[in-house]
């Protein structure tokens, strides 16, 4: 499976993004945090093993980010590798998202 979710029981959600993050993994993407009837207390997005981020995936990280409560949501991104962060870096997501 390419999208991982785990959800701790104090409500933290973690999607685990493997391989190509693209607009292959839309679907998969989306549901990992669309759940009915459950909205986590925070998300973490691990790139840990993303090899690849493009500008759809960065699409998605923003509607999660307004599905989850827009500025007001408490999301990180974590483990991304130098190439990813500079994509994230270039198109400032981290004036959006807490990135490390």
């Amino acid at each position: 499976m390419a999208v991982v979710t785990d959800v701790s029981p104090d409500g933290r959600l973690t999607i685990a993004i493997k391989g190509r993050f693209d607009f292959g993994k839309h679907q998969e993407f989306r549901s990992a945090y669309e759940r009915p009837g459950q909205k986590p207390e925070s998300i973490t997005i691990d790139l840990k093993e993303t090899t690849y981020i493009d500008s759809s995936a960065l699409g998605m990280l923003l509607l999660m980010r307004d599905h989850a409560g827009g500025e007001n949501a408490d999301i990180r991104v974590i483990n991304s590798s130098s190439d990813v962060r500079k994509i994230l870096a270039i198109s400032n997501f981290d004036q959006l998202f807490d990135i490390s």
